[in-house]
């Protein structure tokens, strides 16, 4: 039997731990730093088909109706002023038992968390050290605690601390001078939106979006991404994200970029520096990363989730199958969102009128465009 080790218990690490655990051919053990896994989080995120598809395989569709949203569209705003510019039909990539989906990020936690045994996670367990030695690969923790296995999956995150330590720190992700801002909405709050959509507003530098994040439509999650400079100073004091002085001057500066009854209203605010990959690595032999820890993406294009997700099936099975080409094919599909993603950004931050006006010229002929759409969201949404 061979034994597999996973650094870091997020969405990548549950989910391809999910896939083994039927395997009779393998042994799993998480290593998750925390202490537990906080499932309170209210925040949404957005899954494409491409990641529906891989869940239902280990019972998705099963999960009760009402803990999650299938919107239609996806519409197009302006923010200054609030006028809507068109609108993009996502449910075409659907199929009966495939949808796009939105839900809370806690709830899919639980759904793969909870079909694990409970010692399959190893909590309090923060890798020190990665040695390698033949075919077997030794791992320390905090605490002397020790284990080896067979294949070592590393999915800690954007900050992986299992990269840093097999790449001797050489391969950092990097500040891409936005900030994230994330928080909940309460319904009888929106005004003009419609609620069986994505709402997304596009102003200077700024872009936000609103969406249900389950059947009720009560609460609805809110990203807005702006363009803000940090010192290095700053960025080394994560702390200072969560101060209510920093969190207030980020709401100052954009209150003249949105509805002032949306900014007074959004719950649960918290602000984040966004972080993006430049490279990849590629360990050697018997030793993979996934998720974020592998390549961090701009927060535009809605698919750091979906991708964590097809990233470990495609891992799955490579592992299981004996294969050696999971990095040519990830590498390959990791560009083409990389660069649609910063693509998204761009075009959602302009602040020229003459290029703004050419934007959503656009924008009104190639969300309607069947060729430009299947280029452009099928490759991404077919596995």
């Amino acid at each position: 039997m061979k034994k597999i080790a996973i650094i870091g218990a997020g969405i990548s690490g549950l989910f391809i731990a999910n896939l083994f655990r039927d395997n009779q051919d393998y042994q799993v053990n998480i290593y998750e730093k925390n202490v537990s896994i906080n499932l309170d989080e209210g925040y949404g995120i957005q899954l494409s088909t491409n990641s529906i598809k891989l869940l239902n395989k280990i019972g998705f569709n099963t999960l009760e109706n009402k803990d999650k949203f299938h919107p239609e569209k996806i519409d197009f705003y302006t923010i200054k002023p609030e006028k809507k510019i068109c609108n993009l039909n996502i449910s075409d990539f659907n199929s009966e038992d495939c949808k796009y989906t939105t839900i809370k990020r806690s709830k899919l936690i639980e759904f793969l968390k909870d079909r694990l045994d409970d010692d399959i996670i190893k909590y309090d367990h923060s890798i020190e050290k990665i040695e390698k030695s033949d075919d077997q690969i030794y791992l320390n923790f905090n605490d002397n605690n020790k284990s080896t296995c067979d294949h070592l999956i590393i999915s800690d995150g954007v900050f992986s601390k299992g990269k840093s330590l097999i790449s001797n720190n050489e391969i950092k992700s990097s500040y891409n001078s936005t900030i994230a801002i994330r928080g909940n909405i309460s319904r009888n709050k929106l005004q003009n939106l419609n609620e069986n959509n994505i709402s997304l507003f596009m102003g200077r530098n700024f872009h936000y979006v609103i969406y249900p994040v389950n059947k009720d439509k009560e609460i609805y999650n809110f990203i807005g991404v702006l363009k803000h400079q940090l010192t290095a100073k700053e960025l080394d004091n994560y702390s200072l994200f969560k101060e209510e002085t920093f969190i207030k001057a980020i709401k100052d500066k954009v209150q003249n970029e949105f509805s002032i009854n949306i900014l007074e209203n959004i719950n649960n605010i918290k602000c984040f520096p966004v972080f993006v990959s430049k490279g990849y690595l590629k360990p050697g032999k018997n030793i993979f990363l996934l998720g974020d820890a592998f390549f961090a993406f701009p927060p535009s294009f809605a698919q750091g989730a979906s991708q964590s997700i097809e990233g470990a099936s495609e891992l799955f099975d490579n592992i299981i199958n004996n294969k050696k080409n999971f990095y040519d094919n990830r590498v390959a599909k990791v560009k083409m969102i990389n660069n649609r993603s910063k693509l998204n950004q761009f075009a959602f931050h302009v602040s020229n009128p003459v290029v703004i006006f050419f934007r959503n010229f656009s924008l009104r002929i190639l969300t309607k465009n069947k060729k430009f759409l299947e280029n452009y969201l099928g490759k991404i949404y077919k596995n």
